[in-house]
């Protein structure tokens, strides 16, 4: 993975495409963007890593022309500018792939590439189809530009986002989070593209939270904290380190010494850690039995066919597969959210197939959505009633019909202290919090009481490194208290570091399940691609 040749190549022109000179953005309460500044390079990918909070996204929105700094200075190939709106960012050369994909899934590929075009001019199908073949050659990549996008793999709709992010020959490539929901061999596919783009002389901004990537791939790596630049490492200094002195580097710049809490990278991001054998008994019969499992689906969905799982007291069983192919469906029908239409699930013996979200819970069975505001919490209520969302009219916070508020926040203010919730108090509302703190609140709330089975969807996604070492530590504290876990996620790492096995969705059957040990990343990756183990 290592991008050494290309680091060789990476020699800094003098002037920048992008220079960025004490920018500054404010909003209530929150200094985003404290005096920050960076120089972007042609020829460089640019590696950008911090917490959340840190001002990554902010910085980014405000090159992508969709907000504006309060004071500081852009220059654009040396050029003094003002980026009013995303058209001037694209008029300027700066083109954006967002985390999620923004195509129309009922379009083919072309049609998508003709998007935003003026109405009053004829669409010009011969002229796109030139300059589409133009970026392909330029990616390396090789497309059907019939093919309607919803029938490609993410891999394949990042390559579209990609080339109309380069449609009209854009100097600068931003790409945010590009990889949380590819596999293994879409990482890699991805990396070769940014390295031909580099070598073209296109400056890529890349944005990710994975420490593994920002070392294979990476010219340069700067390190925003709390909206501040703390740190950069530029194409001599990361030639000079390896990947391990790379890694402590960046985690002591992005938490520091109190923000770190003492942890060195390895035990931060549990870096090829396995499972740790728990106190599950392979002998034991199944805390939760799913027996030949389908869904329907609605257009645009993938559904579940015929799906079987059993999951014992102290296992984590992970669910691996790219997004969309069917956990969702997995999670709600689990939770009692959705209806099987065929097959049986069963907890501790009992047949549940039948019974909705307050009667599984009963039966101790928890669900941990991946959408947290919405879903998993109501934006607008406090913190203290969001911890108690699924207990209401039951005692002891109700007597009789009524709320007894001194009692709920009392639980809140003890439950904020037992998980370290940063919030200015019980009575905040719940959107105003980090996602990670957002997500403390929602372990806080489903792993107390009677749980005996927690489904958790995609737990750490969008979280910085300190929440997710957070996340993971209370999902293998649960399975060692004896809890009946299924972990449902993109993310490989976590998978091998929490789970005893890993069963892999593809087009919502299980392609196959995996003991995890020894080296099985290659295995995972050719089932999450529909191809044999």
């Amino acid at each position: 993975m290592r991008a050494a040749a290309a680091r060789d190549e990476a020699a800094a022109p003098a002037e920048p495409a992008i220079a960025l000179s004490g920018i500054t953005k404010r909003f209530p309460g929150v200094l985003a963007n404290d005096a920050v500044t960076i120089d972007f390079h042609p020829g460089e990918i640019h590696v950008l890593l911090g917490e959340n909070g840190a001002g990554k996204s902010t910085l980014i929105a405000i090159l992508a022309g969709m907000q504006q700094p309060d004071s500081g200075e852009i220059r654009v190939r040396g050029r003094k500018v003002r980026i009013g709106s995303p058209r001037e960012s694209l008029a300027l050369g700066i083109g954006t792939v967002f985390q999620h994909v923004m195509l129309v899934p009922s379009l083919t590929v072309l049609e998508n590439l003709m998007l935003g075009r003026p109405w009053w001019r004829p669409l010009d199908r011969k002229g796109t189809l030139a300059r589409f073949n133009e970026l392909s050659a330029m990616l390396g990549v090789t497309l059907d530009p019939d093919a309607p996008v919803g029938n490609l793999g993410l891999g394949q709709q990042q390559q579209v986002e990609i080339m109309r992010a380069l449609w009209r020959g854009e100097g600068v490539l931003i790409l945010d989070e590009p990889t949380s929901m590819l596999t293994p061999q879409g990482v890699e596919d991805l990396g070769r593209v940014m390295r031909r783009l580099a070598g073209q002389g296109i400056a890529v901004i890349f944005i990710t939270h994975k420490l593994r990537e920002a070392y294979a791939f990476g010219s340069r790596v700067t390190v925003l904290r709390l909206g501040r630049k703390v740190g950069e490492l530029p194409p001599e200094r990361l030639k000079a380190l390896d990947e391990a002195s790379v890694t402590q580097e960046v985690v002591r710049l992005m938490f520091g010494t109190a923000e770190g809490h003492g942890r060195d990278a390895e035990t931060l991001l549990a870096r090829g850690h396995h499972r740790k054998a728990g106190r599950m008994d392979p002998a034991a019969p199944p805390r939760l039995l799913v027996e030949g499992v389908s869904t329907h689906a609605v257009s645009g969905e993938c559904g579940l066919s015929e799906v079987s799982l059993a999951v014992r007291p102290g296992e984590v069983l992970g669910i691996a597969g790219i997004d969309g192919n069917g956990q969702k469906h997995l999670a709600e029908v689990l939770a009692g959210q959705r209806p099987a239409v065929a097959g049986r699930i069963a907890i501790a013996g009992q047949d549940v197939t039948r019974d909705g979200v307050p009667e599984r819970r009963r039966h101790g069975l928890r669900y941990i959505t991946d959408e947290r505001l919405g879903e998993g919490t109501v934006g607008p209520f406090s913190v203290a009633t969001n911890l108690v969302l699924k207990e209401i009219g039951r005692p002891p916070l109700w007597r009789r019909g009524v709320t007894l508020w001194d009692r709920i926040h009392g639980h809140a203010r003890e439950m904020i202290r037992q998980h370290d919730v940063r919030t200015p108090s019980e009575r905040t509302p719940i959107a105003k919090l980090s996602g990670g703190n957002i997500q403390k609140v929602l372990l806080a709330r489903e792993l107390g009481g009677e749980a005996s089975i927690v489904v958790f969807n995609k737990p750490t996604y969008g979280l910085d490194l300190q929440n997710i070492r957070l996340a993971r530590e209370r999902i293998a504290a649960g399975a060692a208290q004896g809890l009946a876990t299924v972990l449902i996620s993109t993310e490989l790492d976590e998978l091998l570091e929490l789970s005893d096995r890993i069963a892999v969705l593809y087009c919502g059957r299980v392609a196959g399940i995996v003991e995890n040990r020894g080296d099985i990343e290659l295995t995972l990756g050719r089932l999450m691609t529909g191809a044999t183990a």
